[in-house]
């Protein structure tokens, strides 16, 4: 998606970007236009198909019928004290982003595919809360679950 948008002439595509003003101008234009998301998705489906990738995807537990489908879970509070720590901001404003970009996402996902984001966990093989997990330790987590799997399968 970043790549996406550097090529609509998006400058500064980093970190911290999506809830910035250009990503939310970025977001604003994909509510308008669902082909940015449709080139997106067509693009990680034929990534798939490759067999041993990792996607992070918001679209890819109900599109991709193979596959180990993790949501990783934290709440909007979790999610906007990482950011606010990750873009040296404060925690409202980084809250006030993230809720506007989730809504429009939401929306965007809906119209698209008709699933409800954050909602309906269905395709989902394991949903981790994360709120109290270091980077590290959600790893170590998801390791562990893909090995034990691979073990006894």
């Amino acid at each position: 998606m970043k790549a996406l948008a550097l090529e609509e002439g998006y400058k500064h595509v980093d970190r911290g970007w999506w809830e910035s003003k250009e990503g939310m101008k970025f977001l604003q234009k994909r509510v308008q236009d669902p082909s940015f998301d449709k080139k997106i998705d067509k693009k990680l489906l034929e990534w798939a198909e490759r067999e041993d990738v990792v996607l992070d995807s918001w679209t890819m537990p109900w599109l991709l019928k193979k596959g180990f489908k993790v949501w990783l879970e934290a709440s909007p509070e979790e999610r906007a004290k990482r950011i606010a720590k990750r873009d040296r901001t404060n925690m409202t404003r980084a809250l006030a982003a993230l809720k506007k970009k989730d809504s429009k996402t939401k929306d965007i996902f809906k119209k698209l595919y008709g699933f409800n984001l954050g909602e309906d966990f269905t395709p989902f093989n394991l949903i981790l809360d994360v709120n109290q997990l270091a980077p590290e330790q959600v790893l170590q987590a998801l390791t562990q679950v893909i090995d034990r799997m691979l073990c006894t399968a």
